[in-house]
């Protein structure tokens, strides 16, 4: 089997109702991880590209939250409508959808401004 060409890891977290740092698995159902792996079978990618679960990507004020390997390519706000284009634009045509982009000035950023801490 050939070595997988990306990895997308997404953040299936999940917080209680109304946490001040918000939650990028509200339902608990992980659709989002769901929908990345059927769309990239349905595209015949699935033994290239892998769409894995991940813990708190620590991203959560922007949630939820994507991130592509080996790129290093960090979605925020990402939503079910937004899968095809990140599968097209990004993993398949290799541009980067920057609408969605977190901007590496403010990747890592959030928490530790909201919590006091510097970085």
């Amino acid at each position: 089997m050939p070595k997988f060409e990306k990895h997308i890891f997404i953040c299936i977290n999940q917080r209680e109702a109304g946490h001040p740092r918000g939650c990028c698995n509200p339902t608990g159902e992980g659709e989002l991880q769901r929908l990345f792996k059927v769309k990239l079978a349905q595209r015949g990618l699935k033994i290239l590209v892998r769409a894995n679960k991940s813990g708190c990507l620590d991203q959560c004020e922007l949630g939820p939250t994507v991130v592509v390997y080996p790129e290093a390519v960090w979605y925020g706000g990402v939503k079910p409508e937004d899968v095809d284009e990140i599968i097209e634009s990004h993993i398949i045509n290799d541009r980067p959808v920057e609408r969605l982009r977190i901007p590496d000035a403010i990747l890592n950023t959030t928490h530790q401004k909201s919590s006091g801490k510097e970085k």
